[in-house]
């Protein structure tokens, strides 16, 4: 079935198609609400919040405006903004399980994923200067370096211009550079 074919039997109260779609879509679901929080147990919360709004606003999807991945995220990412808001805090104690490097050549940064176990204290910095970035530019760096969106992708789910995605982009890789050096001082 298609995601069309799914939403309509969701709407139409078909649990299993619900399931189906739930299947799909949390892992990556997950891993954009760890990112962003920083936590098993928030990030379970923001799943479970973002997936039953998908099951009672299921009729507001529209497939012409974004694809179903796409609406998804955005709701994750509304609900992650907002519980960053209200606690003003990102919990990284959770974040060894993120196998995740970066690597810096002269003013670019790449955040690549590792299948091998990267060295502790340039995985400790890595998290570190991810958690420290304003939440728009960690949102914007989650969606298009970990989750894979494109530029345009990425500024639908936030919500702000593909000019405006780019610039925080920008801002957010030129943020890990400068604390990844003061951490190497």
């Amino acid at each position: 079935m298609t995601d069309v074919e799914l939403m309509r039997a969701v709407c139409n109260g078909d649990k299993n198609a619900y399931q189906t779609i739930v299947k799909q879509h949390l892992s990556a679901i997950s891993h954009y609400a760890f990112r962003m929080l920083g936590n098993k147990k928030d990030t379970e919360d923001i799943c479970q919040e973002t997936f039953l709004k998908l099951w009672i606003n299921a009729s507001k999807w529209d497939a012409s405006k974004a694809s179903l991945s796409t609406w998804l995220h955005r709701i994750a990412h509304n609900l992650s903004i907002d519980y960053l808001r209200k606690h003003s805090r990102v919990q990284t104690q959770d974040m060894n399980e993120e196998q995740v490097l970066l690597q810096a050549t002269g003013t670019e940064v790449k955040v690549v994923e590792n299948t091998e176990p990267a060295p502790e204290f340039r995985l400790a910095r890595l998290k570190r200067a991810i958690g420290e970035l304003p939440e728009s530019q960690r949102s914007a760096l989650t969606l298009c370096h970990f989750q894979a969106f494109s530029n345009k992708e990425a500024a639908a789910i936030m919500g702000i211009s593909v000019v405006a995605m780019e610039s925080l982009l920008a801002r957010a890789r030129r943020s890990l550079i400068k604390i990844v050096k003061e951490d190497a001082d």
